[in-house]
């Protein structure tokens, strides 16, 4: 199928064939029928992407302060790899759109295939032949209501929900400065509601175009005058602001035209330096709107389909856009006269030109067009880039499942770079970036179907980097095929999962498994396991983990996706305090600092007892600030001292005398070295490279700290 995709290194817009996405729970697959282009957020993302690198680093300095304070705790080299990387990722573009279910997943309530609906949503109402869309984001569309008029479904919620805010009445005064789409679409809203509309633009043409709309407008240099008779010298009780310009302007023009005691409320993207003596004198309220609605940004509401009560929030974007369309279907809000340009999706780079400015041509509403076939466009879950070669004797064949960040940007690059493989398929559900990834590093073919990786015959070996509430799942079903699985941590995120795990690892013969414990394999791991040679004697361990903050609503924190960053991310540094000790910890006592509902028992101290006697401590904390370096190991044994920091230094102190290695230009974590060991144990036949009892036991670990967090009594592993 066709996608609009926004190159961000380059700046081209561009129409990429890809696989079509698989529906997932609580979602619909949808055949686009037409879509709008926004003025607004698209130009914008389009003409950042068109600048220079120079030009990107001075509009978002921000960014920049991230990669100098990464290239201070990681070095320099992986720290540019990883930016240019990010950068290197295509941008969906759209976010208001209009079809018809094609598929209904697992769930889906109230929508069934062959239901014409509006979609709303970046990431999901995209400029596609077909797109996955959640439940919260759709809204039936009646018979009388076109495709390409519901199409402005989304911009009409947001126009929607600031004139709500607005908090106004029938008869009520209402001005609203900036008549572009989004100003047009208020000031139908406003007139359908029984209100006296006045608009304000620089522009004549938009002028008139309100005028036929219905309300009076005038220019800015108009405005004061005339606002102040249609007001009949009492001023506006709402003025909305839906100007898209960095001037103050606007708010201080709303300031002057507002009644004493009125609304303002910006909807449209404006300077927001609020004049204190005009909205003092008057007592203004000023509200900024926040896109559609309530649920707008809450991952429950738009990704988990959880609805919020009729009786506590009687307007949510579902239900906006909901209200829109029965607007359109009413008669009262025609959008027709707003569409100035059509563009088949073939040539949708030529919609940006125009919005961009590139082509010098007057516009407002511009409509991407879809093929319109009754059966839908053909689907296909899989994009081919070349046949497969004949494979190379003694190079392992690859599949891999997930393509996010991690994949592009730390564990492609090692397959890479340590190479000997022959790389065959790569899958994920949006099908997306598995294309990006897959046509990047040289896959025969990318795919949203996981099944097309998991049958395949000619694919040996299975990398699993999707989300952690999948790994299970996918470990079982690769080695059930026969195929040898390297998984990204962890190995599981619940005992039922380690069980099924455990259970399979049983079978004679079975291919060989791994998980993504990395940091065991780091040339300054395997010195420091050196150094500290065969000691009889117990160990001390600690590890300090400056882990960093992330918000509540990241998938990461859900028990049930992520698991909960201890069992998603500490595995790591339980794993490795296994490596130096050699041995599983019996039992574990954990404490966590209160959350404040701010964290999400992510500021935790972790204290393991192991059957030699050895201690070893973690301690995870979101806390901190995330320039200070992230990790830090001590050992303390037999008269010995190491001091690992952040796999950047090593400090080796025994008999008085300390040793110092350095690595200045680059951080290296081991992701190579552990995909090079599992490689070669594939190929020769070997044992496990990380033995299974300690998979297993590192796994079991994690469930252990959850429980005892839970009553802060030692939990026995095992």
């Amino acid at each position: 199928m066709k996608q609009v995709l926004q190159n961000m290194k380059n700046g081209e817009t561009q129409v990429v064939e890809v696989p079509c996405p698989s529906v997932r729970r609580g979602t619909a697959l949808i055949q686009t029928m037409a879509s709008l282009v926004s003025a607004g957020t698209e130009r914008m993302l389009v003409e950042f992407a068109e600048k220079s690198l120079v030009g990107k680093a001075r509009s978002r300095p921000d960014l920049v302060r991230q990669v100098v304070d990464k290239a201070r705790r990681e070095g320099i080299v992986p720290s540019m790899e990883q930016a240019f990387n990010k950068l290197d990722q295509p941008m969906v573009l759209g976010y208001s759109s209009a079809g018809i279910i094609l598929e209904a997943g697992e769930g889906l309530k109230g929508f069934k295939p062959g239901d014409r609906v509006a979609c709303a949503g970046g990431g999901y109402a995209v400029h596609s032949e077909m797109a996955i869309v959640p439940q919260n984001m759709l809204t039936h569309l009646p018979d009388n209501v076109d495709f390409e008029s519901a199409a402005f479904t989304t911009l009409g919620a947001i126009a929607l929900q600031g004139f709500r805010l607005a908090n106004v009445q029938v008869g009520s005064n209402v001005c609203v400065i900036g008549l572009g789409l989004l100003g047009l679409l208020t000031v139908g809203i406003a007139r359908a509601a029984g209100c006296r509309v006045f608009g304000v633009d620089l522009d004549p043409a938009r002028v008139k175009l309100a005028e036929e709309f219905g309300a009076t407008a005038v220019l800015r240099a108009d405005a004061e005058a005339e606002g102040k008779t249609f007001s009949r010298g009492k001023g506006f009780d709402a003025v909305l602001i839906c100007a898209d310009a960095s001037s103050n302007d606007p708010v201080e023009l709303a300031g002057v035209l507002a009644r004493d005691k009125g609304d303002v409320v910006a909807v449209g993207a404006v300077g927001l330096n609020i004049p204190r003596k005009v909205y003092y004198e008057k007592e203004l309220r000023f509200q900024v709107s926040r896109s559609y609605g309530p649920g707008r940004y809450d991952p429950l509401y738009e990704e988990g389909g959880y609805d919020y009560p009729l009786g506590q929030v009687r307007w949510t974007e579902g239900r906006n856009l909901e209200s829109f369309v029965d607007l359109l279907a009413s008669g009262k809000l025609d959008v027709h006269p707003l569409i100035s340009h059509r563009f088949p999706i073939d040539v949708a780079g030529e919609a940006y030109d125009l919005i961009t400015g590139k082509k010098q041509e007057p516009f407002l509403g511009v409509l991407l067009t879809y093929p319109d076939s009754p059966n839908g466009p053909p689907v296909s879950k899989r994009v081919i880039f070349h046949t497969q070669a004949a494979p190379v004797t003694g190079k392992i064949r690859i599949g891999v499942l997930g393509a996010g960040n991690y994949a592009s940007a730390v564990f492609l690059p090692a397959i890479k770079k340590v190479g000997g493989v022959t790389l065959v398929g790569i899958g994920s559900s949006s099908g997306l970036s598995a294309r990006h990834a897959g046509g990047q590093y040289g896959f025969s073919y990318a795919t949203s179907d996981e099944t097309q990786i998991l049958d395949d015959p000619s694919i040996q070996l299975v990398v699993v980097l999707t989300r952690h509430n999948s790994h299970a799942r996918q470990i079982q079903a690769a080695l059930t095929a026969g195929k040898a699985v390297y998984c990204e941590k962890p190995l599981a995120i619940s005992e039922e999962q380690l069980t099924g795990i455990e259970r399979l690892l049983e079978t004679p013969e079975l291919p060989l498994l791994t998980v993504g414990f990395n940091r065991r394999f780091a040339p300054f791991a395997q010195k420091l396991l050196g150094f500290l040679g065969n000691s009889s004697q117990p160990m001390y361990i600690h590890y300090r983990i400056n882990a960093g903050f992330i918000p509540l609503t990241h998938w990461l924190h859900d028990p049930l996706v992520g698991g909960g960053r201890i069992i998603g991310e500490a595995c790591h540094f339980i794993d490795f305090l296994t490596y130096l000790t050699g041995q599983v910890p019996t039992g574990v006592t954990a404490t966590a600092l209160p959350d404040g509902g701010i964290y999400r028992q992510d500021n935790v101290t972790m204290t393991f007892d192991y059957p030699d006697g050895s201690i070893g401590t973690v301690t995870y904390l979101a806390n901190g600030d995330k320039s200070f370096p992230k990790e830090r190991v001590e050992v303390f044994c037999g008269g010995k001292v190491a001091v690992l920091d952040d796999f950047r230094s090593l400090s080796l102190t025994n008999a008085g005398r300390t040793t110092r290695h350095q690595s200045r230009l680059s951080q290296d974590k081991g992701h190579a070295h552990a995909w090079q060991a599992f490689l070669q144990a594939v190929q020769s036949g070997g044992e496990p490279t990380i033995p299974y009892h300690q998979l297993l036991g590192v796994t079991r670990a994690t469930l252990a700290v959850m429980e005892s967090l839970r009553d802060g009594s030692r939990k026995a592993i095992g």
